[in-house]
């Protein structure tokens, strides 16, 4: 099995690793548990680094891969397809953002943005591994 045959499993237990984390680190922030939330969200900023690289590499190496769904499915695809990437690259300068604010210590406005951040993550997170698996699982 090549790199280009193996990246799209990896990003998507990459994906799945970070929606995990998400709901971890954002249970751990409600009950009030600062180090264990930095920890957690640290490893997620990681894991969604990792992906990100991965998830490059395969996109400027690999052929495009069609969908081969039909009908109604094909519509529902492509729509998520589309939210998922628009949220993805809005995603990035929030997440960022958001990690800058809590490493300065200015805790109120690192809670503002997390609140919307943290949602969007875990949107893109979870509709990454919705993806992945009408892709490879689905409709191969």
């Amino acid at each position: 099995m090549d790199t280009a045959q193996i990246l799209p499993h990896l990003n998507a237990a990459l994906n799945t690793v970070a929606t995990l984390l998400l709901v971890l680190g954002r249970l751990a922030a409600r009950s009030g548990q600062r180090d264990r939330h930095r920890a957690i969200m640290l490893a997620a900023l990681a894991v969604s680094a990792v992906f990100l690289a991965s998830y490059l590499l395969y996109h400027f190496t690999a052929p495009i891969f069609v969908f081969r769904g039909q009908g109604w499915i094909r519509t529902a695809y492509y729509i998520l397809l589309v939210g998922h990437v628009l949220l993805a690259v809005i995603n990035v300068p929030m997440i960022l953002l958001t990690v800058r604010h809590a490493l300065c210590g200015q805790f109120d406005r690192h809670r503002r943005l997390a609140v919307w951040t943290w949602a969007v993550w875990l949107t893109v997170s979870v509709s990454g591994v919705i993806v992945y698996a009408l892709l490879y699982h689905l409709y191969p």
